[in-house]
């Protein structure tokens, strides 16, 4: 019988293994194949190398498997990184970005990325990055807003003449 072959197998491996990535389910699968092959006697390195792990990974699952059998091998927790603000300071903030940022000895009309990095660091103690902080405003339900610029010396009626929508309010004419 003729081998068969997976064309491009290189990035197919890749492909598979962003799959088994996806969900919780298929990376209990993963690992459920790879305490099998454990069993039938390949070593932890001889596994690590076939699924593209890391050989202190397949140990720390056959611990967890010999320990606390199949719920052992279950998706954990994940708590990722600590937060940098408690609830009550990020309460405070909410209530901080609703003020003017002169309020705080800021200079600027509107907050954004910056101006939060700058407060949270004088008056948090935390040092958080311009991207981060934009990423704040969005979990705290922010939006985005851009101050528009006036011309210097623009003539108010010649530019509502020239306007295609109508100042708020007012009907247009037909």
């Amino acid at each position: 019988m003729r081998k068969l072959e997976i064309a491009d197998p290189e990035v197919m491996r890749i492909a598979i293994q962003q799959e088994i990535a996806r969900s919780d389910e298929s990376r209990y699968d993963h690992r459920l194949h790879g305490l099998l092959l454990v069993t039938g006697g390949h070593s932890c390195q001889q596994v690590a190398e076939l699924f593209g792990e890391d050989r202190r990974t397949v140990q720390r699952w056959v611990k967890r498997f010999e320990s606390h059998g199949l719920e052992g091998v279950r998706e954990g927790e994940r708590p990722g990184r600590p937060a940098t603000l408690d609830a009550k300071q990020w309460a405070a903030l909410g209530r901080d970005l609703r003020r003017d940022p002169g309020a705080f000895g800021l200079t600027g009309h509107l907050w954004d990325g910056k101006l939060l990095s700058e407060h949270l660091r004088k008056r948090y103690g935390v040092a958080l990055g311009v991207r981060q902080c934009q990423r704040i405003f969005g979990q705290m339900g922010f939006r985005l807003r851009k101050p528009r610029p006036q011309v210097a010396q623009s003539d108010p009626v010649k530019v509502a003449a020239v306007k295609k929508t109508a100042p708020p309010g007012k009907a247009t004419e037909h």
